[in-house]
């Protein structure tokens, strides 16, 4: 499982020029699932993002986590984040879990993440051709992936 997290000022999910969702200050996590994942990659990651100290204390200082802050959390299915740029020029997408397997993984990320913040996430919508517009703070991104925990 990898993930890109990014640390916004605002977000938004647009699909069919309908807002599905908004955020002020939070993250904006965009999710990439493999075949591979398990259970276990969805409680290490949601952890890791929940506690992640990436917003400023009072001193300036990225010393808080997005439960520190009460922040908000949009996350958005994103099966590119697995493509492989190994040979030729388009990118092959082999290791991206087909739907049938990463559509539960997915949910059971959601509901895990809700459970670690103790607060509703917003989401866009699986497989949907979604508008994602963000202003990154800072800028702070961040990528994990569950098969190279650094």
């Amino acid at each position: 499982m990898k993930v890109v997290i990014q640390r916004v000022s605002q977000a938004s999910v647009t699909i069919d020029s309908k807002i599905v969702a908004e955020i002020q200050k939070g993250l904006l996590v965009l999710v990439g699932i493999e075949d591979a994942d398990t259970q276990e990659d969805i409680l290490w990651l949601t952890s890791k993002i929940a506690n992640l100290r990436i917003f400023e204390d009072e001193n300036e200082v990225m010393n808080l986590s997005i439960k520190d802050i009460n922040g908000d959390i949009i996350v958005v299915s994103q099966f590119t984040l697995h493509a492989s740029t190994k040979k030729g020029n388009r990118p092959s997408y082999i290791k991206a879990a087909k739907p049938e397997i990463a559509i539960p993984l997915y949910e059971k990320f959601i509901a895990q993440l809700e459970q670690e913040i103790g607060k509703k996430l917003q989401t866009g919508k699986f497989g949907a051709d979604m508008k994602v517009l963000l202003l990154n703070d800072g800028p702070v991104t961040i990528v994990m992936d569950t098969k190279n925990k650094e």
